[in-house]
């Protein structure tokens, strides 16, 4: 089997390294909060080119908290394309406040930015774009529009949009260990230019504290492991390389799979840097064909299957065309830093037949 994502290729290249590390943290005993936490994000801020990095335990806690520290609240909407994952919805509802769903765009899967401009009323708070699959939504549309702009970069860590990497006001990643930069667990970070921001986020991740027993804010326990960091230290100090292969294998595909009938390339916007956390096609028949590549050896995957607002606990109603026509229609193709050629070319071969 081709699997979507080979992780013991990325463990095999850290594993002394990573074992070093851990044996410091158990010597020193410092499991929370030991200095790679805050080596770690200082060296992570220096590689998205912010000024702030808080680590923290999980990618939906870094949403939340982000959107918490901006001021979104109890009577607050907060504006979000439905083909996300769920966990972008969920931040808006842990942090008090309603989650207003707009379309997608067909060829780049990203926010429809015109839709997300429409929906902003007196009590719209935010907006949420979400940097899908590896590249950078048009952010700069919802400047200068009174909202905050908290951006979803769980899937983006690398990427850039007109050689920048942060638009809004702060921006949630996760380190899910299938992500670009994955932990060997949960783990996620807030980032931001605002010192302000900055400091929210880590007092409402402390238990609302900076201050031992003294606490201004209510908050909760959502700090990043020692441990994790450790591993995020020996995995970013590669990620440029490993992005740049994700890039290399990503060309491949479309190389492979240009002109081939059925097959719908992924659109790359103008001015992005795209780091392929997923190199996702459009294709007829798609569970068909899913099935029918994984009987034969290929880890094709489906992300995702369901658009939020047709989940249960998100159900609306409403009606984004877009998104429903692509949950039946995307596909995503095994790439990861390492994979081969010859891989590929077999996922090439299985698809090509599978679409026959």
């Amino acid at each position: 089997m081709i699997p979507p994502v080979d992780l013991s290729l990325q463990h095999a290249e850290i594993a002394v390294e990573v074992a070093a590390g851990w044996d410091t943290v158990f010597s020193k005993t410092s499991f929370v909060g030991g200095p790679q936490v805050t080596e770690f994000e200082r060296e992570y801020a220096t590689f998205s080119n912010v000024a702030h990095c808080v680590g923290v335990a999980n990618g939906t806690d870094a949403l939340e908290l982000a959107l918490r520290a901006v001021g979104v609240g109890q009577g607050d909407e907060c504006i979000l394309p439905t083909n996300s994952f769920i966990a972008t919805a969920e931040a808006v509802v842990r942090a008090g406040a309603t989650p207003v769903f707009v379309d997608c765009e067909p060829d780049s899967f990203l926010i429809d930015t015109k839709a997300a401009l429409a929906a902003i009323t007196p009590r719209t708070k935010a907006v949420l774009p979400v940097h899908l699959y590896g590249q950078l939504a048009a952010v700069e549309e919802f400047r200068d529009q009174g909202i905050a702009i908290v951006e979803d970069a769980a899937q983006s860590q690398g990427a850039t949009r007109n050689g920048l990497n942060l638009f809004g006001d702060i921006a949630a990643t996760s380190f899910y260990p299938g992500k670009n930069l994955g932990a060997y667990g949960d783990a996620g970070a807030v980032t931001t230019n605002d010192s302000s921001l900055a400091e929210k986020v880590r007092l409402l991740s402390q238990h609302g504290s900076a201050e031992k027993y003294v606490h201004s804010a209510l908050g909760f326990n959502s700090r990043l492991d020692t441990m994790q960091a450790v591993v995020l230290q020996a995995k970013l100090r590669r990620l440029a390389v490993w992005n740049a292969q994700r890039a290399a294998a990503a060309d491949y595909y479309s190389t492979l799979l240009n002109g081939v009938a059925g097959v719908q390339l992924p659109q790359v916007l103008a001015g992005n840097s795209h780091v392929w956390h997923l190199y996702v096609i459009r294709v007829p028949e798609r569970n068909r064909v899913h099935d029918e590549m994984r009987a034969n050896g290929v880890g094709a995957a489906i992300h995702y299957p369901t658009p939020i607002h047709k989940t249960e606990p998100f159900a609306t109603g409403e009606t984004f065309p877009n998104a429903e026509l692509l949950a039946g229609e995307i596909l995503s193709l095994p790439i990861f830093p390492g994979i081969t050629r010859a891989q590929q070319e077999r996922v090439a071969e299985v698809l090509i037949g599978a679409l026959a």
